[in-house]
């Protein structure tokens, strides 16, 4: 009888592979990680992609896992990783609070919330972390040593949650939106599509490492942009005009609203 892996990573998907890096970023060797993922042809992919990493249609004999399914699939598979010997379960699915991963795995088994967004897939996540009553310093530690592998962390209240879900759980596609309608201004001036996409990505890109620089500036970075009466300006107040600003925050509020109510379904 082999060994009981360290992790159990269950969902091989985009962000299942996207945790596989982090935990390996975060220090975990190949051997201490193991991939459950029920398709053939993507355990073939992970195996590829992740050589040395144990890759099994199985969920094996474990102790700390990773639940990265969907949500409608979370429960099943939390109480099948507990029958497998689970006592440590970290979900990543969007909705699926606390008190329902607890009530799946057992009132035994510490349980960890975390909210990854996409830009896990290149090693940029913002996440936030919740925990079950019943964890302690250990378990608080070991989620954010494994979700800092991907990005940056905070711990929240899980009365937050949904909120962050409404603004960084989806927020990429707000920046997204935004690069689309910028990419299609730059093709109505005439710029070809390869030219187009070319500058808006580096547009965004570069704006991003100055916002990173001062997280806390982003309307002093404007501003400095913005001299009075000049091409920036006429560009802000027809933004000013449209209700730009209000639209983006009514944005977020929808999507929160939203995942509240998938929470409570």
């Amino acid at each position: 009888m082999g060994a009981v892996p360290v992790l159990v990573i269950i969902g091989g998907g985009n962000m299942g592979a996207a945790l596989v890096e982090g935990a390996l970023h975060a220090g975990r060797s190949p051997g201490e990680i193991t991939v459950v993922e029920a398709r053939e042809d993507r355990r073939r992919e992970l195996m590829h992609m992740f050589p040395g990493v144990e890759v099994t249609g199985a969920i094996p004999a474990c102790g700390d896992v990773i639940v990265a399914v969907k949500p409608s699939q979370v429960a099943e598979v939390c109480t099948a990783a507990v029958a497998r010997g689970a006592s440590r379960i970290m979900s990543i699915a969007a909705g699926v609070r606390l008190a329902a991963l607890q009530q799946a795995s057992g009132e035994a088994v510490r349980v960890v919330r975390a909210m990854p967004n996409t830009p896990a897939l290149v090693g940029m996540s913002a996440t936030a972390v919740c925990v079950s009553a019943n964890c302690d310093a250990a378990d608080r530690s070991w989620a954010r040593q494994l979700m800092e592998g991907m990005g940056i962390v905070v711990e929240l209240d899980e009365s937050l949650l949904d909120a962050f879900t409404g603004l960084i759980g989806s927020g990429p596609a707000y920046v997204f939106y935004l690069a689309e309608s910028l990419y299609h201004a730059a093709r109505a001036e005439g710029f070809d599509s390869v030219t187009s996409a070319t500058l808006v990505s580096q547009l965004i890109a570069g704006s991003a490492a100055l916002l990173q620089r001062e997280p806390d500036g982003a309307e002093r970075l404007r501003l400095r942009v913005t001299s009075p009466n000049g091409t920036t300006a006429a560009g802000v107040a027809q933004l000013e005009m449209h209700g730009v600003r209000d639209a983006i925050i009514k944005a977020v509020r929808a999507a929160t609203a939203r995942s509240k109510e998938l929470g409570d379904a």
